[in-house]
């Protein structure tokens, strides 16, 4: 398998809908993890990022517009101790539950299953990066329905215990714009990252389309020591 151009994968989605990017700079030292979130609906658009403790939290930007929240608000991202947890639901604290009650990551989710947004029955995908005493792996989760079929539920996880300088995995929730959505598809697609912060962050927001794109999340986190950095681009303002 080639690795892509993240740009080229996102300039060529309308509609990717909500994705997660893990990975590693090309000079082995940072963790990267990147989220976006995208809407068609004024109630989808209508959100921002706001930082809450070393995580984040979706927020409406104008309150009085909200309609119903119960699949657009969450916390995308919250920290355990050595480990991140992101996702495109409310199912980051089940992993942060379930994580310090001493469950896998993968036995967290077996709770969950897809969003019961029907007709398009949106995938849960879910990562989890792992930094500790200079070593770094990382897991990516997408739970779905089998075909289409909302009786069956299809939970697929892909483990990296030594990521690979420059690469990074990048999963989403929706193959491409349609009505119903189809979802995603395969394992999780190789992609390139770079060493600086804000030039991934520009190249992912920029290449998201216009019109669909409303909040993106990127962080670096130093392998050695834990450290941090964090952007977030909000198309509300």
């Amino acid at each position: 398998m080639n690795i892509l151009s993240l740009e080229q994968e996102l300039k060529g989605n309308a509609y990717p809908g909500r994705g997660i990017i893990l990975g590693r700079t090309p000079d082995g030292t940072k963790a990267v993890a990147a989220y976006f979130i995208m809407g068609r609906s004024g109630n989808s658009r209508n959100r921002v990022f706001v930082e809450e403790g070393e995580g984040i939290r979706t927020q409406a930007f104008d309150p009085a517009k909200l309609e119903d929240p119960s699949l657009i608000i969450y916390a995308p991202v919250r920290v355990l101790g050595s480990e991140t947890i992101v996702t495109n639901g409310d199912q980051t604290d089940t992993v942060y539950d379930g994580r310090k009650e001493g469950m896998t990551f993968e036995e967290a989710l077996r709770s969950r299953e897809f969003e019961p947004d029907a007709p398009n029955y949106t995938p849960r995908i879910s990562g989890i990066l792992r930094v500790k005493e200079g070593k770094y792996s990382y897991a990516l989760s997408i739970l779905k329905t089998v075909m289409g079929n909302p009786e069956d539920c299809g939970r697929y996880t892909f483990s990296f215990e030594n990521p690979i300088p420059g690469q990074g995995r990048f999963i989403h929730t929706y193959m491409q714009d349609g009505n119903p959505l189809p979802s995603f598809e395969g394992e999780p697609k190789p992609v390139q990252v770079v060493d600086d912060i804000d030039e991934l962050t520009q190249l992912i927001w920029s290449s998201l389309n216009e019109e669909n794109k409303v909040s993106l999340f990127v962080r670096y986190i130093e392998i050695a020591t834990g450290k941090y950095e964090t952007r977030i681009i909000n198309k509300n303002q």
